[in-house]
């Protein structure tokens, strides 16, 4: 049950393997949404350690100083930092993630990534990279965009996406933000947020 307490906002994932085009495909898709006057927020699921900040910065000395969290802000941009030390490592989690999103400024979160939770999901497939398509084994994948039709697609009835055309997916998201119920576009704030 989505707890109407809390401003929340439709949630559509981007899934497929590394490689295949996530974050391209994302980078194309969001200023034809944007031109629409969707407001985009965005997750992102990275398996690697980032540093965004130089050590020269007084943000970094900050944190390295042993702040657990810090909020850098300006005029243009915010940026929230959460340093988990020690034994606090731990892979994020999408729920938390979205919690810490302003929901008063956006229209959908686009998730990239995180493909192995319950949420609506487009999948990125290119057949010549040599993985396996995800949605025969994922009843949350609501579509698929590919650069050459899968061989499993005809046994599904599933939106087929042209990868190569971000406006036309983003049609598709407008649609889909249109049209879908709402159980589905807040699907991943069913359990607890």
């Amino acid at each position: 049950m989505i707890d109407q307490s809390r401003q929340v906002t439709p949630v559509l994932g981007f899934a497929g393997f590394s490689g295949s085009g996530k974050t391209t495909l994302l980078e194309a898709v969001i200023p034809h949404l944007n031109s629409s006057g969707l407001r985009v927020g965005l997750l992102k699921h990275s398996h690697h350690d980032i540093e965004p900040d130089k050590p020269t910065k007084d943000s970094y000395r900050l944190r390295y100083a042993g702040s657990d969290q810090l909020l850098l802000a300006t005029s243009r941009r915010h940026m929230l930092f959460f340093e988990y030390r020690g034994n606090e490592e731990r892979d994020p989690q999408l729920r938390e993630c979205l919690a810490q999103l302003d929901h008063s400024r956006l229209d959908i979160v686009l998730v990239e990534g995180f493909r192995n939770e319950t949420l609506p999901k487009i999948e990125i497939h290119r057949p010549s990279y040599g993985k396996p398509t995800l949605f025969p084994h994922d009843t949350h994948i609501i579509a698929i965009a590919y650069d050459q039709k899968p061989d499993a697609l005809d046994e599904f009835n599933l939106p087929s996406l042209d990868l190569n055309q971000p406006s036309d997916i983003a049609g598709f998201i407008k649609y889909w933000l249109a049209n879908a119920p709402e159980s589905e576009k807040y699907l991943a704030y069913e359990l607890k947020l």
